[in-house]
């Protein structure tokens, strides 16, 4: 039954409207302590008539058994400012409250106990608080350095019911350290605003008022207060638990139903791009993903049975064998891997890399869409349009082909909420500590998403914070200190968690130094004007000379975006996040241009400002273009930015108009479904098990040519079947030469080079006993039990290569021919 469908029944003197203060006393079976309570009460607010003026003392019997009513009755007809509210039956606390405060007609309103745990006395406190301060909210707190607690409770329940306040708080009203203590003083209007809001019938309402005085922006203020246990409470330890599940309905039940739209938008639209992928699970692959989907599925797979035989998941010897591959250095996002297991063990890898890339994108952009109508905008659609284009943008799309690491961002916006709070420390009850705790567990989370993607959040995160201070000096000079303490603190948190992990990545087994990209790594400028590959109106002849690859179209915003995303920064110059923001994505932008660039259409190349960072520590491992996907978010927000002032504004041209634009802007990048194409067979030689007979103890297959980043079907074969068998060679990152620089694939060898270069020419060398020696000392390098080649490219010149160098022909089996170099093995 809602508040106002509650009809409450009085006692007394009917109230009239000129109070002052109402006391509010809910009461359930109070007949032994109320009236002493009641007597209290009125005693102390009769001593000082001046200070509390016209006054009246509610209380509301909640469905008593015994005496409680009829004591109120007495008093009442003992002194006319006491009134009686008797509701429903007993619903609760919460429900007596919402009574009491909404029969309310008092300027401030109190609300107290019937045991009085905290006297009567310190409402001067609490009213001297709510003054000095302007606060809408003085409320009495146990948990305040200088709160005195005559009386404790036993220490088991004194214990459960600390952890049990933290909890709330966490769930509930970061910030507050007692939510619960039974002595609160309000002002009166917002008391009855938030009170007939209200659902809870429980002990959460204390939690519930709270949310929506925070939610209001009305300040609150803890008043330090004298507290004694009072036998006979109605509060158990178990409680606190029933107050987390009623937080839990409440806020399940205040989910807006825009928001559960635009999140089923978010995941519709994914679903539609990856449409092609989820037809065919099994033999659907993505045209664009190069060998990338091989790789990650080996890795899920991988990381599966690993975690499956509780072996270290940061290391394994099935690809690269037999010196290894060092998945912490790899990209096998542990952060999902993991937790993902049951599904891979339970469906395959091809499920599981379905379902990062869908839902993965949907969450980002959901998570952009929380950002930006928390923080920024007041119409939720604005917010979607923000969120859809941060997360479905070109460069996105791009990455969507092969990257998952660097779609799934959904940790992102969470971490920039939460250095932003960190700047607004003090404010609201908000404590450093708290949210420097959760922002470092945060970072270490994302580390084990993406690393790369944190360090170009952190860039970005960093070129906004000083365009926005030299904009808002003043915002600086109060947020920086803070700021610093919170980062301290969440340092503090994260580099334990991530000490060995990270140890291992860079001085573990197979770990390398950096990886050689090449040159050229650089967006062009013309690439921020032109539209991707797979934007509604672009095309691959028009992209792809001014991208690396497919996957790395990581510009590609389209000229009537740019153009808008100016003229928005234009009419909104005042604005210092304006200011930030567009500074930001020039910033980005320039930098992705790499350490040098070629102006288009001339001989000109000038030097770029990554030039600075091209040697340094982790900047040497970026592929530089990519900081332009910095810009997704910012050209996000901006789009959120001028749609909000386009749906709000009451000038119906301007808003036809400049919605027009932005549609204008936005239609030509929309994304388009991933194209795919049937995957190789897996050869029965391997589906069926046919290679156990090939291979003894600590040997491995050598696919012809050796698995490597232009091709890598040997992972699918292992991925897919169990990853019964180690491979030669592979498609990883891992170290090379002496200074063991990072490479793309295992170290090559003669043997492997040879097998390349003939698949891709389609000519037969001469071979000689010195490449049949070299083939032998190879085999013995790779601990090789048997030699594959299965049905491809130019398999006849492969064929005739392999059959001179071990001397003898293959044999046909299941699908491939073989050749047994192993150890010779018993029949028995």
């Amino acid at each position: 039954m809602s508040a106002q469908a509650q009809a409450p029944v009085y006692a007394g003197a009917y109230p009239h409207a000129d109070v002052d203060l109402t006391v509010v006393v809910p009461a359930y079976n109070e007949e032994a302590r109320l009236r002493p309570t009641l007597d209290a009460i009125c005693a102390h607010l009769r001593t000082e008539p001046g200070r509390w003026g016209s006054w009246e003392l509610i209380v509301v019997d909640d469905g008593s058994t015994d005496a409680t009513a009829k004591i109120a009755r007495e008093a009442a007809a003992e002194e006319p400012r006491i009134h009686l509210v008797a509701g429903d039956g007993n619903r609760g606390k919460g429900s007596a409250l919402r009574l009491g405060v909404l029969a309310s007609y008092g300027r401030r309103v109190l609300i107290t106990d019937a045991d009085l745990a905290t006297p009567i006395e310190e409402l001067d406190r609490l009213d001297k608080q709510l003054a000095a301060e302007d606060s809408a909210a003085a409320i009495g707190s146990r948990a305040h350095p200088d709160s005195r607690i005559e009386v404790h409770q036993r220490r088991t329940r004194e214990w459960l019911g600390r952890m049990g306040n933290h909890l709330i708080r966490a769930v509930a009203v970061p910030g507050i350290l007692d939510t619960q203590c039974g002595f609160k003083l309000f002002d009166g209007d917002k008391a009855r605003a938030a009170f007939a809001d209200s659902r809870l019938d429980g002990w959460g309402i204390d939690v519930e008022i709270l949310r929506f005085f925070r939610r209001e922006g009305w300040p609150v203020t803890e008043v330090p207060v004298r507290w004694s246990h009072r036998a006979g409470s109605k509060v158990r330890p178990l409680d606190y638990g029933r107050v987390l599940l009623e937080l839990v309905r409440l806020r399940a039940r205040a989910v807006r139903r825009v928001d559960l739209a635009v999140t089923g938008l978010f995941l519709l639209a994914s679903l539609l791009l990856y449409k092609g992928l989820w037809a065919d699970l099994d033999r659907s692959y993505l045209v664009d993903a190069g060998q990338d989907q091989n790789q990650w599925q080996w890795f899920f797979a991988v990381t599966a049975d690993n975690v499956a035989h509780l072996r270290n998941p940061l290391f394994t010897t099935l690809q690269g064998y037999p010196d290894g591959v060092n998945l912490m250095a790899n990209t096998v996002m542990l952060g999902l891997s993991v937790p993902l297991t049951p599904v891979t063990l339970l469906f395959g890898p091809s499920v599981t890399w379905a379902l990062v890339l869908t839902l993965g994108l949907a969450a980002t952009a959901t998570a952009w869409y929380w950002l930006i109508a928390r923080r920024l905008v007041r119409n939720r659609w604005a917010a979607a349009l923000g969120g859809a284009f941060a997360a479905f943008a070109p460069p996105m799309i791009s990455h969507g082909n092969a990257h998952p690491n660097f779609l799934v961002l959904f940790m992102i916006p969470v971490i920039i909420d939460r250095a932003l709070r960190l700047c607004e420390a003090g404010r609201g009850g908000r404590t450093v500590v708290r949210d420097g705790v959760l922002l470092g567990l945060f970072a270490t989370y994302q580390i084990f998403l993406g690393e790369e993607p944190l360090l170009l959040a952190v860039m970005g995160m960093l070129l906004f914070a000083l365009s926005y201070a030299l904009a808002r000096p003043d915002v600086a000079r109060a947020a920086w200190r803070p700021l610093l303490r919170g980062l301290g603190v969440a340092a503090v948190v994260c580099l334990p968690l991530v000490a060995f992990p990270l140890g291992w990545q860079f001085f573990g087994p197979q770990s390398y130094k950096s990886v050689l990209h090449g040159d050229n790594m650089g967006n062009s400028p013309l690439a921020f004007l032109e539209f991707a590959g797979r934007s509604l109106a672009g095309s691959d002849e028009g992209a792809d000379p001014l991208a690396f690859n497919r996957t790395e179209q990581n510009a590609f915003y389209g000229w009537p975006l740019i153009a808008l995303a100016a003229a928005i920064v234009v009419r909104l110059w005042r604005s210092a996040l304006v200011k930030a923001l567009a500074f930001t994505a020039l910033a980005a932008a320039l930098l992705s241009l790499g350490p040098k660039f070629r102006i288009p259409y001339t001989d000109t190349v000038l030097t770029g400002p990554w030039r600075a960072l091209a040697h340094q520590p982790l900047f040497e491992s970026v592929i530089e273009s990519r900081v332009a996907m910095i810009c997704a978010p910012v050209l996000g927000v901006l789009l959120a930015l001028a749609a909000d002032r386009l749906l709000l504004t009451r000038r119906r041209v301007n808003q036809v108009v400049g919605l027009a634009a932005v549609a204008a802007a936005v239609l030509p990048v929309l994304p388009t479904p991933y194209p795919v194409r049937e995957r190789s067979e897996v050869p029965a030689f391997v589906t069926e098990g046919m290679y156990r007979g090939y291979l003894a103890e600590g040997e491995s297959v050598v696919t012809v040519p050796l698995p490597y980043p232009g091709s890598a079907e040997a992972l699918h074969w292992q991925s897919s079947t169990g990853l019964g068998f180690p491979v030669a060679g592979g498609y990883f990152n891992g170290p090379w030469g002496p200074e063991r620089m990072g490479i793309y694939g295992a170290t090559p060898r003669h043997t492997s080079n040879l097998f390349n270069d003939v698949r891709n020419s389609g000519r037969v060398p001469t071979i000689g006993p010195n490449w049949q020696a070299q083939a032998r000392s190879d085999l013995a390098a790779w601990k090789a039990g048997v030699v594959v080649l299965a049905p491809q490219y130019n398999d006849r010149a492969l064929y005739a290569t392999v059959e001179k160098l071990l001397g003898r022909p293959g044999k046909p089996v299941g699908g491939v021919w073989v050749w047994d170099v192993g150890e010779p093995r018993s029949s028995g």
